[in-house]
């Protein structure tokens, strides 16, 4: 019997060119976790961090980060293996949802001096670092797919989407960069 091997969508894409590189990040654990004030702390601690309760912010510890993307809604990204969904799992206060959603998608990084400008082509958001400053997200749009967006670094981006729309949003950024 043979095994079916899931293929990353934007396997061997590569995008280097004025000021800006574009590269797919690998497989990740990506919970939608939503949750009730008496779970927080105690999902927080399922997980080794807090998670963030103050709109658009993140925290990373190790291979584990939270991002706050709703008022009782999180994305959690953690490294291949982690189990993140069974440790969740095993919380027992409060009211939550864990659902996984590994397979729904995947990420792009944007990154290099011109990479705001790169997102600007499509992004309606004001990427400035004094409206959008280093450890911050939010849901947005990339021309018309909705994203999580992540500034890693003051030139550095983690562009969160659904794999569907991965080829778009590749497509999009790379034609964006080349004139920005």
């Amino acid at each position: 019997m043979a095994n079916a091997e899931r293929i990353h969508p934007l396997d061997a894409r590569v995008f280097g060119g004025n000021g800006v590189v574009l590269n797919p990040v690998e497989a990740r654990e990506r919970i939608s976790l939503r949750a009730d004030d008496k779970a927080i702390a105690g999902l927080g601690k399922a997980i080794g961090l807090t998670l963030p309760k103050k709109p658009g912010k993140t925290i990373s510890k190790g291979e584990v980060s939270a991002l706050w993307i709703g008022p009782d809604e999180w994305l959690i990204i953690a490294a291949e293996g982690s189990d993140v969904e069974t440790k969740l799992n095993k919380v027992k206060t409060g009211l939550y949802s864990v659902v996984a959603v590994n397979h729904r998608n995947t990420a792009i990084v944007v990154s290099g001096i011109n990479a705001v400008n790169a997102l600007n082509g499509g992004c309606p958001r004001d990427l400035s670092l004094e409206a959008f400053p280093v450890g911050d997200c939010s849901r947005t749009i990339i021309g018309k797919a909705e994203v999580v967006l992540w500034r890693l670094a003051e030139d550095s981006f983690h562009v969160e989407c659904w794999r569907s729309f991965s080829d778009y949003v590749w497509k999009y950024l790379s034609d964006s960069a080349k004139s920005a």
